[in-house]
């Protein structure tokens, strides 16, 4: 019987030290090993799971004092967004790449509804109270972090985080659609009354179970049911065979680091590193 061993050496990682003030910025806005970009990471995740419970909290029967507290948990928020885009604008070395990226939009798209509300007259306007509806947008804000290889401080594998990016795009596709069908059908369909009706809908229509006791009865409610069953056929089964690809591509292969350029995951009977070719250090046991 053939006994495998293997030595893994970690890289060694060395830290660049940032020195100007627009170093430092971009540095900890990207960084999620210090003390200090564990805590901005953690304190936006927090902010932006706040903001998306508001959202959800205010489709209810809620009183006054409670709605103007939702409000101003709100527009606090939203200041502290306003913050971190400009932080982030600032920290760029292709500030007008950034204004146009996936992410600029979206941080835009999370700040711009609570401004234009705030406008003196924005209540008498009834496309200005549409704006709301974009609120739900602010969801999106959670993939600037399941972008990262390091996502939860490099505590999971790539593995284990795509299963984890599968699962929030679940969420995301659910709550997307939620927010914009209970939008559409609140004012008209006495079966959506709050956004847990909404969602629940979305959950049974989705995957395929489709009970009948909730029906859209607007022509808007049925493109977003629409829409809602083509995102899920599309992007659940693009995110699951990423996952399935991944785990197929190393099934093969062994766990070991190379020192040099630190890629994972070589053929069992290599020497070389593939990607640098520098020695990887596996050994072997004859029979």
């Amino acid at each position: 019987m053939t006994e495998e061993k293997i030595i893994i050496q970690e890289p060694l990682v060395e830290v660049k030290v940032p020195k100007s003030l627009k170093e430092k910025i971009r540095f900890y806005l990207i960084d999620c090993n210090t003390t200090i970009g564990k805590g901005i990471d953690i304190f936006i995740i927090l902010l932006n799971l706040l903001v998306c419970v508001t959202f959800v909290i205010e489709t209810y029967s809620i009183s006054k004092e409670t709605a103007n507290i939702l409000w101003n948990i709100e527009v606090i928020a939203v200041i502290f967004f306003i913050i971190e885009y400009i932080a982030r604008l600032y920290g760029e070395k292709n500030r007008l790449s950034f204004v146009f990226s996936i992410y600029g939009f979206i941080d835009i798209m999370a700040i711009l509804p609570t401004i234009v509300l705030i406008l003196p007259g924005a209540g008498n306007l009834a496309f200005i109270k549409a704006l709301r509806i974009f609120k739900v947008f602010r969801i999106f804000r959670f993939l600037r972090f399941l972008s990262n290889p390091n996502f939860f401080f490099g505590k999971i594998n790539m593995q284990l985080l795509r299963v984890v990016r599968l699962i929030v795009t679940i969420l995301i596709i659910f709550f997307i659609a939620s927010g914009f069908f209970y939008h559409v059908e609140n004012s008209i369909n006495t079966n959506v009354e709050t956004f847990g009706d909404a969602f629940y809908f979305c959950v049974v229509t989705l995957t395929t179970v489709g009970f009948g006791d909730i029906i859209p009865q607007s022509e808007s409610g049925r493109w977003v049911t629409i829409l809602l069953i083509l995102s899920g056929i599309i992007l659940i089964p693009w995110q699951a065979s990423q996952i399935v690809k991944e785990w197929a591509k190393i099934s093969d292969k062994v766990n070991v680091i190379c020192k040099n350029c630190g890629l994972k995951y070589h053929d069992k009977d290599a020497s070389h590193c593939k990607s640098c070719g520098n020695i990887i250090y596996q050994e072997y046991d004859g029979e």
